[in-house]
């Protein structure tokens, strides 16, 4: 493979040689459109009939038929020009997901489209999934969304579509390179379905295990003593509720952590790019949540938690539980997360759910005894390891599809 200049990429197959050649995409396409809201709006969606395809269904590079909703056959037959097909690719216009797209997979049978989404209908002559790939590769993307128009609401105007510009070879080597494309985006696919089905599986056997369903037994293979209902004051040493005032200075060692820094179990604040210095801490008032401290949202996201890996300084959006030794921390972490739900139903607020220290003093769950919680939170850690493991392996191969796109294409 060589790497040389003018419209010829610096990966390359051998056997292929020449410059690739630039085109508009109204040049290589018979149709570009978006579809329309049925008459009647969210009331024209039935329980089954035809597929009605909606921005939330183009996410990662495929079209997620999941959360599909569906309208009659007449509604259909009256958005005719709007119909989709095998093969089409479809771009979101508008929204936050804006850019996205995929190929409808030749096995679809028939659908319609709203308004959020166009229709890109490709020539025979061009590989369909080339222009989808080349639409969603970073610098397609930044070089079509300079084009979006409509001040605060983001949008994608047909002129904007059909003026975007792509380089690409002869229909040969289009179609060498969406061969090995589509066999990475299998691989991909096979792994983000493997992390999913662990996700799944753990959210079944967590319902199982905190609704007592599933008990674990000792090492003499008898059953430990009976869950007891107890308030979260009688299992936690400490409550920390941080003050309101939110440090000037944010350039200290002592990680300032949002709820965007949450990672995973265990918040290590790898995220965060702020800190306070102590004598910040000392003027402000702020209570430092010492390392293993078990911190919930109470506010935004309410219920979501995670473990201090380290000391951290945080706003009054968080509560900090110093959980007891007669407890197991992991335990309280898995069981408060299975309480999201419930510590919704508690919370005040019109607007923004909010539950105070009162509300989580007085908040009742079911334990069990020491040595149970224990093996219970060493299988859960022990699912989330897994899941956490096919994450890295997923994001590796992420990372790996997107160096090569930036050197097989100009």
């Amino acid at each position: 493979m060589t790497i040389t200049v003018n419209n010829v990429p610096q990966l390359r197959f051998p056997g292929f040689s020449g410059e690739w050649e630039e085109k508009r995409l109204g040049d290589i396409t018979s149709k570009i459109g978006s579809g329309s809201t049925p008459r009647g709006g969210n009331k024209a969606y039935i329980s089954s009939g035809i597929p009605f395809i909606r921005s939330q269904n183009v996410v990662n590079g495929q079209l997620n038929i999941f959360d599909t909703v569906f309208i009659s056959e007449e509604t259909h037959k009256k958005m005719s020009n709007s119909a989709i097909r095998p093969g089409d690719v479809l771009l979101n216009i508008t929204g936050a997901s804006l850019g996205r797209t995929c190929v409808v997979p030749e096995d679809f049978d028939q659908g319609n489209l709203s308004q959020h989404v166009c229709i890109v209908r490709i020539d025979t002559t061009v590989s369909n999934y080339l222009v989808h790939t080349l639409i969603s590769t970073q610098k397609g993307l930044h070089e079509l969304l300079k084009t979006q128009t409509g001040g605060g609401k983001e949008g994608l105007n047909f002129q904007a579509v059909r003026a975007f510009r792509i380089v690409l070879p002869e229909k040969d080597e289009q179609e060498k390179i969406a061969g090995f494309l589509t066999a990475v985006d299998g691989k991909i696919a096979a792994m983000q379905r493997k992390k999913e089905l662990l996700e799944k599986y753990k959210k079944g056997v967590m319902q199982k295990i905190f609704s007592q369903e599933l008990r674990f037994k000792d090492n003499n293979g008898q059953n430990y003593t009976r869950w007891q209902k107890k308030n979260l004051k009688a299992i936690c040493d400490k409550f920390m509720v941080p003050m309101r005032d939110k440090p000037k200075n944010l350039s200290g060692p002592t990680p300032w952590c949002r709820i965007e820094d949450f990672d995973g179990k265990y918040l290590m604040c790898s995220k965060s790019k702020q800190g306070v210095d102590h004598d910040e801490i000392i003027r402000v008032g702020l209570t430092v949540f010492p390392k293993n401290t078990l911190i919930v949202s109470c506010s935004a996201n309410l219920g979501e938690c995670a473990i201090a890996g380290v000391d951290l300084v945080t706003n009054q959006t968080f509560i900090g539980l110093s959980v007891n030794n007669e407890n197991s921390l992991d335990f309280m972490y898995h069981l408060m997360r299975h309480s999201k739900h419930r510590l919704n139903t508690l919370s005040s607020g019109t607007t923004i759910s909010y539950l105070s220290r009162q509300g989580f003093e007085k908040f009742i769950v079911e334990v069990p005894s020491i040595k149970e919680q224990k093996k219970i939170a060493d299988f859960l850690t022990s699912i989330d390891e897994k899941i956490e493991a096919e994450e890295r392996k997923l994001e590796q191969a992420k990372q790996f599809k997107k160096a090569l796109l930036q050197q097989m294409f100009v």
